[in-house]
């Protein structure tokens, strides 16, 4: 892969500019919608805005449909071990830094609804937190596992050549699988393992990369087709979820005309990636995405709650919504940024090292083997 295609990769300015809006959705679903759900998180909410912010996590999809095309356009070119350490690199120090601020402000409110303690902290370090029986320490953390397990397939391709070679195969037996699971079996391991219930959107991100770089065929087409169609229908899994939680949900019809709206936006981006130039302002807003995304939601319900009964409801709204922005603006330029690349350094200095460490001793008796073989010639 060329210099510019790396410096593409992941921060195509028009992909940052839909993953902010992506990000803003799941803030306003939170705030506006969720935060006085059942089992409510906020003293008060904002009624009028639940029935418009309730489409706001439908943001997620968005994220994990420009997850596919980024992350298949990163590991194009790269060894298995370069990619695990990029998306290492990029996922770890944010993450370590939003989820330490959550709980210590968690941990300093005592606030019975929102629960801190240490053990948790030290699950959370491990990003599987439930794994260890152990709550997440915010509860949008639940994508990321998500993220992590699509990126350990992408590994797993790359080790094997598969991602190369046959790529278009395996997302045809991948959407086959997700079919079969949601129509059918119903497993909650494959939708974990295989994420079947998100596979449409993490493949239909792929499968535009694939015709970006590969040029369009009729198998990619056929197959994004697919994917599209299947993704209408696995977004019912969360509307029969947040029916039992929340004893409202969007409607098929709203669902429908909200996945083709994502989809025309993604596909949108895509055509326009080459029209909005990368500044250094537009990819500084894609940059803090992540961090706000971690940030926002708990501490975000303590501060409206803090701040609500004296500023009134909107302006604390806009308040703290400023202040988790300045907050994920300072993760992504004072921890982000500068730990990527030393960590980069370190983690394939550790990687050559173990590999140098294992490699001597069959490569020495590789070398007596042959020695004695031409001694004996």
């Amino acid at each position: 892969m060329d210099d510019r295609s790396r410096k593409l990769d992941g921060r195509m300015a028009s992909l940052d500019l839909l993953r902010l809006v992506a990000a803003l959705s799941v803030v306003g679903f939170h705030y506006l919608f969720r935060g006085a759900a059942p089992e409510p998180f906020l003293d008060a909410g904002y009624p009028a805005a639940a029935p418009f912010a309730i489409f706001g996590y439908l943001g997620v999809n968005l994220f994990f449909l420009i997850s596919g095309f980024v992350i298949a356009w990163s590991a194009e070119g790269r060894t298995w071990r370069d990619f695990a350490i990029a998306r290492f690199a990029r996922l770890y120090p944010g993450y370590l830094a939003c989820m330490s601020a959550s709980f210590i402000v968690l941990a300093v409110a005592r606030d019975p609804r929102l629960p801190a303690d240490v053990s948790a902290y030290l699950a959370n370090l491990l990003m599987f937190a439930p794994a260890l029986h152990r709550p997440f320490m915010d509860g949008v953390y639940w994508s990321i596992v998500l993220e992590i397990v699509f990126y350990g397939w992408i590994a797993l391709l790359l080790m094997t050549g598969l991602f190369r070679r046959h790529r278009l195969q395996v997302i045809a037996a991948w959407l086959l699988i997700t079919a079969a699971n949601e129509f059918v079996l119903k497993s909650g391991a494959l939708r974990l393992a295989l994420l079947t219930e998100y596979a449409p959107f993490f493949a239909g991100g792929m499968l535009a990369q694939h015709i970006v770089t590969k040029g369009r065929s009729v198998e990619a087409m056929v197959l994004a087709v697919a994917a599209f169609l299947l993704s209408c229908d696995t977004l019912t899994v969360t509307q029969g979820w947040m029916q039992a939680h929340y004893g409202v949900s969007l409607s098929l019809a709203q669902l429908l005309g909200a996945n083709i709206v994502i989809h025309a936006l993604f596909v949108g981006a895509v055509l326009l990636r080459r029209r909005i130039a990368p500044t250094g302002f537009i990819l500084l807003l894609g940059g803090l995405t992540y961090p706000l995304y971690l940030l926002h939601q708990n501490i975000g319900y303590l501060a409206l709650n803090a701040l609500a009964p004296h500023l009134g409801r909107w302006p604390a709204l806009a308040l703290v919504t400023a202040a988790m922005l300045a907050a994920a603006l300072f993760v992504c330029r004072f921890v982000e940024m500068p730990a990527r690349k030393p960590l980069i350094r370190v983690l394939t200095g550790l990687f050559d090292g173990a590999s140098r460490r294992l490699a001597p001793m069959p490569l020495q008796k590789s070398l007596r083997i042959t020695r004695r073989q031409m001694a004996a010639e």
